[in-house]
């Protein structure tokens, strides 16, 4: 957008990294993904975008910029990259998406396919509650469904759902689904069910066509997916770049304090330097604020906040996020040495605290220092201040060792390194004040040049792509003379992208 605009834009980043949890961490060459960012999105828009950025690697005679693989003998392999170019790293990848559950120290594919492989992990007692279970719901389906918990058996029925998805969910977020808003459900899986997961594992049968696009699939079950070479970070250090070099200003460590308000807009913001403690003003026309909406509303100065607001954002909560990365000789599951193609592993397992792993060799190669190590990302869901997050790091290190030999899935004594990597309101939760969001909304509206965008500005789960286009409908709505915010919170509102409807 700077290329539309004479705005310069004077970014106001707390941390000392670019890209929020889409930011990648560095540690001794092995790189870390806060939380695991597929580039994949049904928006034209977003994926050009990106694509402007970080063109496609080249491989095998196919262009950087085809991203349609029609014919067979040119489609590009994506057990492995294409040849480095050498030349440049800035490209993006293709990678091929295979995520599974290990539930009762097994493995399921994720989405659960019905193959030999469920069918003999669940055993016939299991199954046959399952079925029935489905048919039920959808004889007699649950009507205007509430929690989180009425969304999934909706859509998987009872069983199911306490198989594969109930004990998962509740880690991430630390109550019952029954205690969490459909909200979650309609935005994060938003068309899956059993019935679309069927229909598109027989047309996959009969399709030969490979489109990195695919436009018309469920988001949970594309099979392909873009990714940066060097993780995340590296398409966002590339905007940093490119930011700076058209006039723009970057501030690392800065932490907004003070919103200064008056005559229904946003005059200036105070802000401080969490190294040197040096504290500055930073006025401006227009405001974007990604801070967390709690954050925002307690910095609000110089008008008198009405209690019903401050009562809301005081009671939004907040899920935070632990990432212990293990360096791995050798991964040996189930007391055999082996190797692992999957991206993301869910961990519905209960007698552990983990709820994801991350092979980060498989998002790229280049995440891991050395190529014949193994480089594992333990994903915990926590709250600031709650045992898991006060534990420290050599606790920590020894803690998440352990939880993964448990469940069979390594040697503690394979681990040859390892780190932790702490990120506080990672996740803004459906539950808490949060049904009452909308008194918020209707007063932060109402502040023409302050627009809220992004998961923590918004309070909203979005993916990455929905993020970024809250934050150009935004910007197109100021060169456009748009009062309305209405279509910055429509994104990622229904089954298909606002925009492009």
């Amino acid at each position: 957008m700077l290329d539309k605009t004479d705005i310069i834009p004077v970014i106001l980043e707390a941390s000392a990294n670019i890209g929020g949890i889409s930011k990648t961490v560095n540690y001794k060459g092995n790189h870390i993904d806060i939380g695991g960012h597929r580039f994949f999105s049904k928006s034209d828009r977003v994926m050009d975008w990106w694509l402007n950025i970080l063109p496609v690697q080249k491989t095998d005679g196919v262009s950087p910029n085809e991203i349609n693989y029609q014919n067979k003998s040119k489609e590009i392999d994506l057990e492995k990259p294409g040849p480095d170019p050498n030349e440049s790293d800035r490209v993006m990848l293709v990678r091929k998406r295979l995520s599974r559950i290990i539930y009762l120290r097994k493995f399921f594919d994720y989405p659960v396919s019905l193959n030999f492989n469920t069918i003999k992990n669940l055993g016939p007692v299991r199954l046959v509650k399952i079925a029935f279970s489905y048919l039920w719901i959808r004889l007699f389906p649950i009507k205007n469904e509430k929690t989180l918990e009425e969304f999934f058996i909706n859509r998987f029925g009872k069983q199911l759902y306490k198989t594969f998805f109930r004990d998962y969910t509740e880690k991430v977020w630390g109550v019952k689904c029954s205690q969490i808003s459909a909200e979650w459900g309609a935005q994060r899986i938003k068309g899956l069910s059993v019935s679309k997961a069927l229909v598109f594992a027989i047309k996959k049968m009969f399709s030969s066509k490979k489109s990195i696009r695919q436009k018309n699939i469920e988001t949970t079950l594309i099979e392909q997916f873009l990714y940066p070479k060097f993780g995340p970070g590296h398409l966002w250090n590339e905007v940093a770049e490119y930011i700076s070099e058209k006039g723009g200003q970057i501030h690392l460590n800065w932490v907004v304090e003070k919103i200064n308000l008056s005559e229904g807009k946003i005059m200036s913001v105070n802000a401080r330097n969490i190294l040197s403690d040096q504290s500055a003003e930073f006025n401006g026309d227009y405001f974007f604020s990604t801070m967390p909406v709690k954050d925002l509303v307690k910095g609000m100065s110089g008008i008198q906040i009405p209690a019903k607001v401050m009562e809301v954002a005081n009671g939004l909560i907040y899920r935070d996020f632990v990432t212990v990365g293990l360096l791995l000789n050798k991964l040996t599951v189930h007391g055999k040495e082996t190797s692992i193609k999957d991206n993301w592993i869910y961990v519905q397992e209960s007698d552990v605290k983990v709820g994801r792993l991350q092979f980060f060799n498989n998002w790229s190669p280049y995440m891991v220092a050395d190529p014949s190590k193994t480089w594992i990302g333990m994903e915990y869901f926590c709250n600031e201040g709650d045992d898991l997050w006060n534990m420290n790091e050599d606790e920590m290190k020894k803690f998440a060792a352990l939880e993964l030999e448990k469940i069979k899935m390594i040697l503690s004594e394979d681990v040859v390194d390892s780190v932790v990597i702490k990120v506080p309101k990672t996740y803004p939760a459906y539950f808490g004040s949060y049904p009452d969001f909308q008194t918020i909304r209707d007063f932060t509206d109402k502040f023409e040049n302050l627009f809220l965008v992004g998961r923590n500005g918004m309070h909203k789960y979005n993916n990455m792509d929905h993020s970024m286009l809250t934050a150009m409908v935004a910007v197109e709505n100021i060169i456009n003379g748009i009062k309305t915010k209405e279509n910055i919170w429509q994104v990622n509102t229904e089954q298909e992208y606002h925009e492009e409807k």
